[in-house]
């Protein structure tokens, strides 16, 4: 090397470089090493098990059985038996009342956390084997008389002996749920031919929607809160139907955007004009371009039924209007209406939000920067989020038709970091291969031994479509610190959530007949 004046300038010495970079590389080891230790202190400050292996010869290594030493818990008390750690009625009171909030997400500190087993009910009895459980469970399964007193004349379920039937009432269909999605697949001709695939129930009473739709071929994720209904959601996945404890409040809800194909309330008593829209805010964002949103019960048909809400008709008259107003501003349009069913659907041109621009216009397009996936303790916004226009294939109409679609990758599996068509086929051909391995471990699955199963740590989906043809259901978990593949799962015609293992998931215990754990442990899973 030289300097400007030509003279030959100093070489530096390499070993001189080497010295700082490697003191570098060693301090931001162990800067890593650090954070890893306390990022999850409070997942697991306990373990079901733990593995002694002392340092053995290759010989020994090779006789010597592996050495586990098994830890204890204490059980529960009995009033612990229905214990849902994020969604506690003894909790209640610390929190406010104001949009219901009180009902949503809010788990114990770790010095609040039970060590302790949780118990079954005194006579449970393992529950009764799917599809005869659609229709019926035992009683000391899920003892809530509460509900039965109150709901049993709108036949939503009734004591007989030891069981619980289902007659697949509802307070909208009285005639019996069978006869209330004929009219709706009436409605909705799309229902029929495999176009929908995907729905949520929000406010879900005990699941009989979601369980006659799964005869149809539409999957139904049905949504409750832990409320005076007791246990809707527990009630649902008794029965073998797909259910999550959840209510939309001041949290978006724990699923991407554009996701589901239809949405449902059936007198959910969601007050949806209230607080400026912002609960229909919510639907928008989760339903696909294309979708439907379904809604029976006031203020739809009220010119005939405003007698038997408490209220007038100038009132009923007044609701219908103001929600017609804030659907049409979110790019709703009324897709049909009959007797007390009205469907929406969702617009799937963009052109139609290039108005909410405008300043004066209300509700906006968001633009704060918020990811529109962003769902995990992620307050809700009062605005439109606007589906990208750079996927193609994102509305309801662009996606293959059911069951085509579980098998083609999706346009926002581009936006997975290393994920493509490739990646995609992979996953799907590896969890081929481990479910012939699984079922010769456990020959229960495909049998009706095991119904509700879990994807604790699921990627695109594919142990759940390896399992396509078994009489189950799967619920894709994916971690909300992981890789966004969820639209995936949603896109494919299947469901899930996200969540943080760090906390307890959004059910009731014994809940679930398989958790699948894919490099993960959680100590989650016992309950």
């Amino acid at each position: 090397m030289k300097h400007k004046d030509g003279k030959p300038g100093s070489q530096p010495d390499k070993s001189s470089r080497v010295v700082p970079m490697s003191i570098m590389f060693v301090v931001l080891c162990g800067f890593s090493f650090y954070l890893g230790g306390i990022f999850c202190s409070e997942k697991e400050r306990f373990v079901t098990k733990e593995v002694e292996k002392a340092v053995q010869s290759p010989k020994e290594s090779s006789s010597s059985p592996l050495q586990i030493k098994s830890v204890t818990f204490p059980e529960c008390s009995r009033e612990y038996q229905d214990y849902t750690p994020c969604t506690d009625p003894r909790k209640w009171k610390k929190y406010g009342l104001h949009r219901l909030t009180f009902m949503e997400r809010h788990c114990p500190p770790v010095f609040e956390r039970k060590e302790c087993l949780i118990p079954p009910p005194d006579g449970y009895k393992p529950p009764i084997k799917w599809p005869k459980s659609r229709n019926e469970c035992w009683y000391r399964n899920v003892p809530y008389d509460w509900i039965n007193k109150q709901k049993s004349n709108q036949n939503w379920l009734r004591k007989e002996g030891e069981k619980f039937l289902f007659p697949g009432g509802g307070t909208m269909f009285p005639r019996g749920v069978g006869a209330y999605v004929d009219l709706m697949q009436d409605l909705i001709p799309e229902m029929l031919d495999g176009t929908v695939r995907t729905a949520i129930d929000t406010g879900c009473g005990v699941a009989s929607w979601g369980g006659d739709l799964l005869d149809r071929g539409i999957l139904t994720m049905s949504l409750a809160p832990r409320d005076n209904h007791e246990a809707q959601v527990q009630f649902a996945l008794e029965r073998g139907i797909p259910a999550i404890l959840g209510i939309i409040s001041t949290q978006r809800l724990p699923f991407p955007s554009n996701s589901f194909d239809m949405a449902h309330c059936s007198r959910c008593l969601i007050p949806w004009t209230e607080f400026g829209g912002i609960y229909l805010l919510e639907v928008h964002r989760i339903l696909r371009p294309g979708g439907f949103w379904v809604l029976s019960g006031p203020p739809v048909n009220y010119e005939n039924r405003w007698r038997g809400w408490n209220t007038t008709v100038e009132e009923q008259k007044s609701d219908y209007e103001k929600l017609t107003e804030l659907l049409t501003s979110m790019c709703f349009k009324l897709y049909n209406k009959k007797d007390d069913i009205a469907v929406w659907q969702k617009s799937s041109d963009n052109n139609c939000y290039q108005q909410l621009s405008s300043p004066d216009v209300y509700p906006p397009k968001c633009d704060d920067g918020t990811e529109p996936d962003a769902a995990w303790y992620t307050p809700l916004r009062p605005c439109v989020v606007v589906p990208e226009p750079k996927y193609k294939k994102l509305g309801l109409k662009s996606l293959p038709k059911w069951p085509e679609r579980l098998n083609v990758a999706p346009d926002r599996i581009s936006a997975i970091h290393g994920g493509s068509v490739s990646t995609f086929k992979h996953d799907d051909s590896k969890w081929k291969e481990r479910l012939k391995h699984y079922k010769k471990l456990l020959p229960a699955i495909g049998t009706d031994k095991i119904r509700n199963v879990m994807d604790m740590n699921t990627a695109y989906g594919g142990f759940a479509a390896s399992m396509i043809n078994d009489p189950l259901w799967v619920m894709n978990v994916v971690s909300s610190y992981a890789a966004n593949t969820l639209p995936v799962v949603f896109d494919r015609g299947l469901i899930g959530t996200y969540h943080d293992w760090c906390e307890a998931f959004s059910t009731y215990p014994r809940t679930y007949d398989l958790l699948h754990l894919d490099g993960l442990f959680t100590a989650e899973s016992h309950r």
